[in-house]
């Protein structure tokens, strides 16, 4: 069964080598390329079935936002997702950006293959041995510092916790912007800052890290109103 492919990775070589194996396996490969700021527009101009998208660090915050991208601009694309043996934050973080599947690098190129021609008939392209690895660390996830949820709050200005709240609730950017009576853009800006500083690649696992800190019982111990104070020049 052929597949019309695109193949993206940080190291431009392995995406060549890559893609020059699977047109030797029948693939029609329509381009190679490493994630430069125009991966995502060749992806998306292109219109594959199936995305390889190589990554060196998936648990990194925004590392598959161009993934977000491509699916939103272009559902029908199937990206699979291949990195080093990841953490259970770096596969949620793939599957919440819309991901079918996560193949580790060093997966012979049989698996590979297998893992994109399922992915294109709309199966998740992911080893049992991932999934037990990922819900192993999940439900027995080590355990954390006491003190951390109050280190997490340290980080975050006073305007930055009010987001994460709302966050966590469920906001969308457009209901954060008017319930903190401020631009989209700038609660778009302040979501991205959370993120950054919680060290966490989606809304999701930033609601999810407060959840389990007690970051969120920290912000409203705070006093009334703390969460909604504003920093000097703050919009």
């Amino acid at each position: 069964m052929t597949v019309r492919l695109m193949v993206v990775d940080d190291h431009r070589l392995h995406a060549e080598a890559l893609a020059s194996a699977l047109r030797l396996r029948g693939h029609r490969v329509l381009a190679a390329a490493a994630p430069a700021a125009g991966a995502a527009d060749l992806v998306i101009g292109r219109v594959p079935e199936v995305c390889l998208w190589g990554t060196a660090a998936p648990a990194e915050p925004g590392a598959f936002d161009p993934v977000a991208r491509i699916k939103r601009e272009r559902p029908q694309i199937a990206v699979v997702v291949l990195g080093p043996v990841p953490s259970p934050r770096g596969i949620a973080a793939a599957f919440a950006a819309g991901a079918s599947g996560y193949v580790r690098h060093d997966e012979r190129i049989e698996g590979v293959e297998r893992g994109m021609l399922r992915a294109r008939t709309g199966e998740a392209a992911v080893t049992p041995q991932l999934l037990q690895g990922a819900f192993a660390e999940l439900l027995n996830p080590t355990a954390e510092p006491d003190d951390e949820g109050a280190r997490l709050l340290e980080m975050l200005t006073p305007r930055e916790a009010e987001v994460l709240v709302r966050v966590a609730e469920g906001e969308d950017t457009r209901r954060i912007a008017a319930g903190m009576g401020i631009a989209a853009s700038t609660a778009r800006t302040h979501v991205q800052r959370v993120l950054a500083k919680l060290g966490v690649g989606s809304r999701l696992e930033a609601a999810a890290l407060a959840a389990r800190t007690g970051l969120l019982d920290r912000v409203a111990g705070t006093g009334p109103g703390a969460a909604g104070r504003k920093e000097p020049g703050a919009g």
